[in-house]
């Protein structure tokens, strides 16, 4: 116990990672502690009716959020990291938190547009949760931690979805050298999240058809090689920014070069 002029600070209780203190104002006109008979009894006389606790909570969890990159690997950011990419995108959600927090702890993974940062447009009570973005745009989510009344706000993690964009080539080599062999939309193709392909050859007749930007046409049919000549491709898609995609063109199937034709 310290005592001064105006203040006597008591450490009541300490417990892992929270530190709780008791500050007693006292009345110390003509207290000197040294004059006191019985420090005790004298202690209680002076005491005031009013105490001021004060509770400080250290933040022991470590949110992360974690998806699939192109290669389907697993990557993970950081709370306070940013992380650009394009939709749909699935993130997983975790607070990590130790396990000697209290059972009683529970937590809140608010969801906040760029458009409207004070009002969270959707609210998790989970520890754990997952969420697909399907719109463009940038959005902070952020972790909060909640045990007796106290709240803990932790760092946001921040989540940029790119405008769409989608480009067809007008060429393809399946001639088996691992080069330009399936036909599939151009790389840099962004924020798809509704896509459908039909590849026709001169007569109007269906040859294959694909629902995935990443999936393409390896110039068979029905498991046999189709010959070299002009085919048709008739693409519709739809971005996470709205904007809709209605790509018809020309695709020429050539086997002997595998140089891409813009």
């Amino acid at each position: 116990m310290y005592i001064n002029h105006r203040f006597s600070v008591l450490l009541v209780g300490v417990r892992k990672n929270a530190y709780i203190c008791t500050i007693i104002l006292l009345e110390t006109l003509n207290c000197k502690v040294k004059e006191m008979r019985d420090k005790y009894t004298r202690f209680l006389l002076l005491l005031l009716s009013m105490l001021v606790t004060v509770y400080t909570k250290a933040q022991d969890c470590q949110p992360t959020g974690s998806y699939n990159d192109e290669n389907g690997e697993v990557m993970t950011i950081n709370a306070g990291d940013n992380y650009t990419g394009s939709a749909p995108l699935t993130m997983k959600l975790k607070a990590n938190a130790p396990t000697t927090n209290d059972p009683a702890t529970h937590y809140e993974w608010h969801f906040f547009a760029q458009t409207s940062p004070r009002e969270a447009f959707l609210i998790r009570y989970d520890e754990d949760t997952e969420y697909t973005f399907t719109k463009a745009g940038n959005t902070q989510i952020v972790l909060y931690e909640i045990l007796n009344g106290d709240t803990t706000r932790y760092n946001p993690i921040s989540v940029s979805i790119s405008e769409s964009s989608l480009q067809m080539p007008n060429v393809f080599t399946p001639n088996g050298d691992g080069i330009n062999d399936i036909y599939r939309a151009k790389t840099g193709y962004k924020s798809i999240i509704e896509f459908k392909a039909v590849i026709f050859n001169r007569w109007g007749q269906k040859l294959y058809e694909w629902t995935d930007p990443a999936g393409g046409w390896d110039g068979k049919y029905k498991g046999k090689d189709v010959a070299e000549g002009t085919y048709f491709v008739n693409v519709t898609a739809k971005g996470a920014d709205g904007r809709r995609f209605n790509i018809r063109r020309d695709v020429n199937l050539l086997r002997g070069y595998n140089q891409l034709t813009p």
